[in-house]
């Protein structure tokens, strides 16, 4: 007899899943019956939420779903901090949850991790919520789950399958069917952007998140018509060091002018978050007036204006607008794009001393690490020098940038995530860039990089505090509260786990320390801020 959790791991074997994250309890036991015998990879963390940031940054750098095993009640709802960073992001991840018994459930009979109405919280945050509730409904919830991973706008999906139908006979299970292919937008939609491109004169390209796997298509258009390409966060990365590329928020001055003087502007996977694109919330970016906008997401491309709005992947709609774009029949005109784009990014580095006398030296932390340990996965928490990356920054790997500093904003985020990334890319190095405070929140995650080998740089930016809330309270005439928890020994931690560590106080340590660290384990790096 096959059960339904040996089913459940099956099934995830049969849809490409090698590595699961996850804690496990009595009300998982029987979800954990096929894994020991399967191809999937159990990884423990030491919280629930970390399980779940791991998962994310598995997904993120691997590109495929991130999975995590949480047990009923109070596992599934230390998840909810990580589904709605990932929900924020668009990042794919797949909850698989216990629940109580069938005939038990809304009852409120006081049963252990028993909650309200589990599936009916989780709705709220995931982008689909099921409960099995028969055997033959697991592998019709599993399919469903990948579909909406490979046709709509990625997130977390949840399903949660009661402990009495965990131990049931399964039935016999169907071949797996291949996802489907996302839709192509409109072929008129098509046609009438194209239009649009081929009669502009200075066009702008807005890259968001969604343009992330799309870096070849995305030159071979903004090469094509000569325009400069705005990464926001989630797409630094892509084109680096191309004369097209401004790498710069378009929360900035200099970013905005170029936006406001382009007769089209072409958004590729970006909804037009405040976090991006307001980060100030001075009210200073307005939606281009001469808008195309490819989202795969309808409900998105509902929330802004926009002359021609094309619903799709976005490679396989910059495809079909490159086969339909012909380059003789251009305007020609003074688009000037490398001049735009690198007057731009000038501008924009000018504005970094302008906002804040410690921004360039917090970018340049960030860019010592880029330019000491090139090809990098940079995974970054809320902290000083990542905000400053945020602003401006052009990294050298695509999709090698992501961080909980935009969008639902999780500190403690970093360390599991950059844990997951260096599971899902073993062959890559990975920074975890992190202030002291945030580190402390995910603090015992170390304890997975040791056990699984994940090869993580943890650097940790420690001012003693959160230092930006502080400067923030000031700034506001508040006097601060709360800002200064004491971090701890970091030496004396590493020493407690096994790892080594090694503190630095400037540029110079940086560059040397980054060369020296070893290669085959973990180890933390602090930086010393003072002042």
């Amino acid at each position: 007899m096959t059960t339904v959790g040996e089913a459940l791991v099956t099934l995830l074997e049969r849809h490409g899943v090698d590595t699961v994250f996850g804690i496990p309890g009595v009300h998982t036991v029987e979800l954990y019956r096929g894994l020991a015998g399967s191809s999937i990879r159990h990884i423990t963390p030491r919280h629930e939420q970390g399980a779940a940031f791991m998962a994310d940054g598995y997904a993120r750098a691997s590109g495929k779903p991130g999975v995590a095993f949480v047990i009923t009640g109070p596992g599934l709802t230390n998840t909810i901090t990580a589904m709605a960073q990932a929900r924020a992001d668009s990042v794919p991840m797949l909850v698989i949850s216990g629940v109580n018994r069938r005939e038990t459930l809304g009852k409120g009979l006081g049963h252990l991790h028993e909650l309200p109405d589990q599936l009916g919280l989780i709705a709220k945050v995931a982008l689909s919520a099921t409960r099995v509730e028969q055997p033959s409904e697991l592998q019709q919830a599993l399919e469903r789950a990948f579909a909406l991973f490979a046709t709509g706008r990625r997130g977390p999906v949840h399903i949660e399958i009661p402990l009495d139908v965990m131990a049931l006979p399964a039935p016999p299970l169907r071949p797996v069917e291949a996802p489907p292919a996302p839709a192509l937008p409109d072929r008129d939609a098509l046609a009438a952007a194209a239009r649009l491109i081929m009669g502009a004169v200075r066009p702008v390209i807005l890259a968001g998140g969604g343009a992330r796997h799309a870096e070849a298509l995305l030159r071979r258009l903004a090469e094509l018509l000569d325009a400069p390409v705005i990464a926001t966060t989630n797409a630094r990365g892509l084109m680096h060091a191309h004369p097209l590329l401004v790498p710069a928020s378009p929360s900035l001055k200099a970013s905005r002018e170029m936006i406001d003087d382009a007769d089209l502007t072409i958004a590729v996977g970006t909804e037009f978050g405040p976090t991006d694109y307001d980060m100030y919330a001075d009210g200073g970016f307005h939606v281009p007036r001469n808008l195309v906008r490819i989202d795969i997401d309808a409900e998105q491309l509902d929330r802004h204006p926009a002359a021609v709005k094309l619903q799709g992947d976005s490679a396989a709609t910059l495809e079909e607008l490159l086969s339909l774009v012909s380059e003789r029949a251009l305007a020609t005109g003074t688009s000037n794009g490398s001049g735009r784009a690198a007057a731009c990014r000038e501008g924009g580095r000018a504005e970094l001393g302008e906002l804040g006398p410690w921004l360039p030296a917090q970018l340049s932390i960030v860019e010592t690490i880029r330019d000491v340990l090139p090809d990098s996965i940079i995974v970054g928490d809320s902290t000083q020098p990542v905000y400053a990356g945020n602003i401006f920054y052009d990294h050298d790997r695509p999709g090698g940038w992501f961080n909980a500093a935009t969008g639902y904003g999780a500190l403690g985020y970093g360390p599991p995530a950059a844990i997951g990334a260096a599971i899902a890319r073993p062959d890559a190095r990975v920074i975890c860039l992190s202030g002291d405070g945030g580190f402390q929140f995910s603090l015992p995650e170390i304890a997975v990089a040791v056990e699984t080998g994940a090869l993580v740089i943890f650097v940790i930016w420690n001012n003693r505090g959160y230092r930006e809330i502080e400067v923030s309270m000031r700034a506001a005439g508040v006097e601060p509260v709360g800002v200064s928890p004491a971090p701890p020994n970091f030496a004396d931690i590493a020493r407690a786990y096994g790892i080594g560590h090694t503190s630095v106080s400037d540029a110079a340590g940086l560059t040397q320390a980054l060369r020296d660290i070893p290669r085959d384990a973990p180890h933390i790096l602090e930086i010393g801020v003072t002042g």
